[in-house]
């Protein structure tokens, strides 16, 4: 029998993680198979074939994405082609949904099963996509509980399988254990400070995120600052910022990947908006979550999103667990008075934590299987 051809396509760091372990789920089910498309470096640790690297397609935000629309555009025509002229078993877009539910649409007319893995958050905003939701997909893999009715409501094949990062991570964390590793030791504070993973996002964040250490380390002297960074390209911005910031002196230590670390040990965690935050909140540490993008950009994300946070903590809790500071409100002042407040607040820290319990362990799904399940059913059901 000739090898599967399953083609999965990521665009960003948290698809590259939830791909990587699909692709280990279905390789324990599946003798022979062949992986590729578009996926990053946890992707291609699994025997992936990247056709197109993930981070071409890590833009966020309208005018980025009109910036970089024509070389994204291209890539994702010529996908098509090649994948209407040699047909896979089946495609999974992981999350980037304006990329993937396009081409979703395509194959799925073309008699290819499409799965999508990550519900675009229809619930935050921009409720309407889930017309073309419907005509683009064979069915969803869906992170969150409360998607499924979303779906089921619409008609639309939907499975609710969990967040993989419950699984990954463990109900305790030991902090003293990651710092002992990190060689921090116990006496200084350390905050985790993470600025994004898109080239984008530390354009837009990173000189606010040293400014904030810097107004830190006037009220914490002892403190450190982790800084975990996604890519070499990110790790430069960074870079560039400290010395346009003057701060190339401070106790910054630079990390390549190792966020989850670099969270378990802090006593305090300032992250930009994204699957960042539900890391720290699996790991059950106090944070602060910050987000600039373009000011037209983010004019139009104001007015159609449809709830008063856009932090998953906050999501999956149905209110402010922990602060947000958005745009002109994520100024250097409010970021750290906000960050400095959690630390030593050892009442407000066993709260937090209780809620973020109650989180992982709904989120907790064996989600790799469950999605694997899934996927396999709809192969079984074109062979």
């Amino acid at each position: 029998m000739p090898a599967l051809k399953i083609v999965l396509v990521a665009g960003e760091a948290s698809g590259d993680l939830l791909a990587a372990h699909l692709i280990s789920a279905l390789k324990r089910r599946i003798t022979e198979a062949d992986f590729y498309g578009i996926g990053g470096p946890k992707m291609q640790a699994q025997g992936f074939n990247a056709m197109v690297p993930a981070e071409k397609l890590a833009v966020r935000g309208y005018a980025e994405v009109l910036r970089h629309y024509r070389e994204i555009s291209g890539i994702r025509r010529k996908l098509l082609n090649q994948l209407l002229q040699d047909p896979p078993d089946i495609f999974i877009g992981v999350d980037a949904p304006d990329f993937n539910l396009w081409l979703e649409k395509q194959l799925k007319q073309a008699g290819i099963p499409a799965i999508h893995f990550v519900s675009p958050s229809i619930w935050a905003w921009r409720g309407g996509r889930i017309r073309h939701i419907a005509e683009s997909v064979t069915r969803v893999l869906a992170l969150f509980p409360f998607e499924s009715a979303i779906y089921e409501h619409a008609g639309i094949p939907v499975t609710y399988v969990g967040h993989p990062l419950a699984d990954m991570i463990p109900l305790r964390v030991n902090r003293k254990e990651v710092r002992d590793r990190l060689e921090l030791g116990d006496e200084s504070p350390v905050f985790a400070l993470l600025p994004g993973s898109r080239q984008s996002e530390l354009q837009y964040m990173a000189e606010t995120f040293i400014e904030t250490g810097k107004l830190l380390l006037q009220r914490f002297p002892c403190a450190l600052f982790l800084v975990p960074l996604v890519s070499r390209e990110t790790r430069d911005l960074f870079e560039s910022a400290l010395w346009k910031c003057g701060a190339q002196e401070m106790p910054f230590k630079l990390l390549f990947g190792h966020a989850q670390e670099a969270m378990a040990a802090a006593d305090a965690v300032l992250v930009a908006s994204g699957t960042a935050t539900l890391e720290a909140a699996l790991i059950k540490r106090p944070m602060v979550i910050a987000y600039k993008m373009s000011p037209w950009s983010w004019r139009l994300m104001r007015r159609m999103r449809y709830q008063p946070w856009v932090g998953l903590p906050n999501i999956l809790a149905g209110r402010f667990v922990v602060p947000e500071f958005l745009q002109d409100e994520a100024t250097s002042e409010n970021l750290a008075q906000a960050l400095g407040n959690l630390v030593g607040d050892a009442e407000a820290a066993s709260r937090i934590e209780d809620v973020f319990t109650q989180i992982h362990q709904l989120l907790k799904q064996d989600t790799a299987e469950k999605a694997a399940t899934a996927i396999l059913a709809h192969i079984k059901s074109t062979q």
